[in-house]
């Protein structure tokens, strides 16, 4: 199994209902370091996983649409606590979108998995990993 993994950050507001959160449901901001890790069985004819320019830049376009928002105003977001897991498969999930959509090119079209994981700090990270195959 082949992989590649892209990085870069986001900046968000939020806060969470529910009393398991304790002071976070207050309105508080988070920086989330964030990688998209693309996996293959085999190389594609070019001899790379996915086109690393490519997934860096959809990876750029997807988290700009929540970069420096409140996410409590999103629409996308109503009713939902937008905890770091949740946000790992949202991306992921966009992620897998853009695949099928081509953005990453033809190439990517042989992907199998992908997974996205979330660094909220240097010692603690959320994660979601999904199948590409349909």
């Amino acid at each position: 199994m082949y992989s590649i993994n892209v990085r870069d950050h986001f900046m968000i507001a939020h806060s969470f209902r529910g009393e398991a959160f304790g002071p976070a449901q207050a309105l508080h901001g988070a920086t989330y370091v964030t990688d998209a890790t693309f996996f293959r069985d085999q190389l594609d004819d070019d001899g790379v996983v996915v086109d690393i320019a490519r997934a860096s830049r959809v990876l750029h376009d997807i988290l700009g649409r929540y970069n420096l928002r409140n996410l409590d105003t999103l629409e996308a977001f109503e009713g939902v606590n937008t905890t770091t897991e949740y946000l790992a498969r949202h991306i992921a999930d966009a992620l897998a979108a853009a695949i099928t959509a081509g953005e990453l090119g033809e190439g990517a079209h042989g992907l199998t998995r992908l997974r996205v994981t979330l660094h909220e700090s240097h010692v603690a990270s959320a994660a979601y990993e999904r199948s590409l195959r349909a």
